[in-house]
């Protein structure tokens, strides 16, 4: 049933309080010009209403905490309960972001920043690099300050640097930081078995190359086994390795991006350390550098002095500065510190192997129904193609919609770009077996139903308020604006 807008449940003169008489004196009134004409319209409901209105809304919703999320790619993992208690702490929760610029501030909330010295040293420790900075907001923002580094590396050698090379298999972002940072973008083949061709790299590569971004496992959910080779290549000329640790769940206590080759890291946190998915804000994307980058790390950064007291530098030439006006977004950074110490060395190891069985299990069980086009053991996401089944006329799309009548939220559909018809799902490592079998029996069905009743695939969703809008016109011709009458 489609959920009327609280506008239309208002009733005139109905009202969820009543605010007492204020004794503090009227100010000066405001200049005309600055005043409202008429009063503004606002629902009028009882607290009763209220509640029940966005409590009917939110179970409309898919989330970790409600259904299946197998979203291949954007890892959405399982928020522990226990990290959002810790954030919600009134030490961390009321600490307001610009207190270390008052005097004296950096001694008051000197725990908090050592929260933060402490979050960059056990990053350093998993990620094997030389320093950290919590300073980056989302994954994204951490790509952009990796990229400035390098930048900042090469002009101080003099380099003449122009490109950054990618494999085709790379995410969206890498290429667009590259090109935001004014670089040249250079995309290399995947070969047959799914990993950058390193032949094709050897003959792409040039003194000009600033950086090689990798993903490792790459988006295919394959490890590159070639890594060691390509970043020796990347080295011998004097080019910079980025890790985008998108996949870096899939690897944590098992290989660490600094001791295959890379000089940069980025992580993100609700990808790995169990914190909510950006969703536009709050993110956080820390970002790790070998000892050749140190100097160039954004500001302020966090110093520990030798009475093991706390502060802040906000003077460095060689720094690129600042990437946020305040330490990233403490909360999320509460909520990553407080699962890496929650589950320790032995629990980080287990996710990346529970998130690896639980993929491989998913691939085992769908290849005889779905075309596998790299059919090798996946690290912790495995990608399909619903190339078979658009032989009946039903997309990957259609499976998707399907699902969603289901109770299953979509796994990542079109992407990786290289993959016709792809489906790619990625479990993670907190859903028991019982959850991962009723997906792949469902997948199964939607397999068979494609064979005889494709009509069943092609009319999903059924069961949601809305089924398939013309997302094309949604997108362009967006209307979010209510006639109140104004």
């Amino acid at each position: 049933m489609k959920t009327p807008l609280i506008f239309d449940a208002s009733v005139k003169g109905r009202c969820a309080a009543t605010i007492p008489a204020s004794g503090v004196p009227e100010a000066s009134p405001l200049p005309a010009n600055m005043t409202r004409i008429t009063d503004a319209v606002l629902p009028e409901l009882s607290e009763l209403d209220v509640v029940r209105h966005f409590t009917n809304l939110s179970r409309k919703n898919f989330s970790v905490d409600t259904h299946f999320y197998p979203l291949g790619s954007c890892t959405m993992k399982y928020n522990i309960k226990s990290c959002e208690s810790a954030a919600a702490l009134p030490g961390f929760n009321g600490l307001h972001p610009f207190y270390t610029y008052l005097p004296g501030g950096s001694k008051e909330i000197s725990g908090s920043l050592e929260l933060i010295y402490e979050s960059e040293r056990l990053l350093s420790e998993i990620c094997g690099m030389d320093g950290f900075t919590c300073q980056p907001m989302a994954g994204a923002h951490g790509e952009y300050a990796g990229i400035r580094m390098i930048e900042a590396y090469h002009k101080s050698k003099g380099n003449n640097k122009k490109y950054v090379i990618v494999p085709d298999t790379s995410h969206g972002t890498n290429p667009a930081s590259a090109a935001l940072a004014g670089y040249e973008v250079i995309t290399i083949p995947s070969r047959p078995d799914g990993e950058m061709d390193i032949d094709a790299l050897k003959s792409a590569i040039t003194p000009e190359a600033a950086a090689i971004m990798l993903t490792c496992p790459n988006t295919l959910g394959l490890f590159e086994t070639g890594v060691r080779e390509i970043s020796e290549i990347a080295h011998s000329h004097d080019a910079l390795m980025y890790y985008d640790g998108a996949n870096l769940n899939a690897i944590l206590g098992k290989v660490r991006p600094g001791d295959i080759g890379f000089d940069v890291v980025h992580v993100n946190v609700h990808k790995t350390f169990g914190t909510p998915h950006g969703g536009g804000g709050p993110g956080a994307g820390p970002v790790g550098v070998k000892s050749v980058l140190l100097p160039y790390l954004p500001l302020p950064k966090i110093v520990k002095e030798g009475d093991g007291s706390f502060s802040v530098a906000s003077e460095d030439d060689k720094s690129i500065g600042k990437m946020a006006p305040f330490f990233g977004n403490f909360g999320v950074l509460v909520k990553a510190y407080t699962y890496i110490l929650l589950l320790g060395k032995e629990g980080l190891i287990d996710v990346a192997e529970k998130a690896v069985l639980n993929a491989n299990y998913i691939m085992e069980k769908l290849k005889p129904y779905f075309d596998l086009p790299y059919d090798r053991r996946c690290m912790h996401e495995c990608v399909f193609s619903a190339s078979a089944q658009t032989k009946n006329g039903v997309s990957a799309l259609d499976i998707a919609k399907f699902l969603i009548d289901r109770e299953i939220h979509p796994p990542t559909v079109y992407f990786p770009l290289i993959v016709k018809e792809a489906m790619m799902v990625e479990p993670t490592e907190t859903e028991s077996k019982e959850t991962i079998d009723r997906f792949i029996e469902i997948m199964i069905e939607a397999a068979k139903l494609t064979q005889t009743d494709p009509a069943v695939l092609k009319n999903s969703p059924v069961n949601t308020p809305i089924g398939r809008p013309d997302e094309t016109k949604a997108a362009r011709q967006i209307d979010v604006k209510m006639n109140c009458g104004l």
